[in-house]
């Protein structure tokens, strides 16, 4: 009985077999392989650096939220008692709270720019070291 499931054949591709049989002079099969598993890891990594950022920055959205609204409830129930000295104090909480969604700004916009530059480094860094990996792979096939 045929499987459900379509099989793909380039999951079980050996490229180590494949270019072996190729029977490419000066190949040094090992030396792509791990490069290749290198970038992979380091993609990995800067993924899980930019998604832990988001989830850092979803946090503190919510926690935010949280603040503006607790604060937004106490000054409505200030203003509902009927307490003539709220409605004098009105223009400064309007301040307050502006300045406090100004810093809110600012801090989420450092915690992205944070994540997005930790996450760039690890990638820049893996380049560099791949560029350092091509010349010597070419200075080998160079001497030989």
């Amino acid at each position: 009985m045929a499987s459900d499931k379509p099989e793909f054949p380039f999951f079980n591709f050996d490229v180590k077999k494949f270019v072996g049989d190729l029977k490419m002079p000066n190949v040094d099969l090992d030396s792509i392989v791990s490069s290749s598993r290198k970038n992979i890891e380091a993609l990995t990594q800067a993924n899980r650096i930019a998604f832990e950022g988001f989830q850092a920055v979803a946090r503190r959205q919510v926690e935010i939220m949280r603040e503006t609204m607790t604060e937004a409830a106490s000054v409505l129930r200030g203003v509902m008692s009927g307490n003539p000295g709220d409605v004098k104090v009105a223009p400064e909480v309007l301040k307050k709270a502006f300045e406090a969604a100004l810093a809110n700004m600012r801090e989420l916009a450092e915690l992205t720019s944070k994540a997005n530059s930790d996450a760039f480094d690890v990638v820049q860094k893996r380049v560099a070291d791949s560029i350092e990996e091509l010349k010597a792979l070419t200075g080998k096939a160079k001497g030989q």
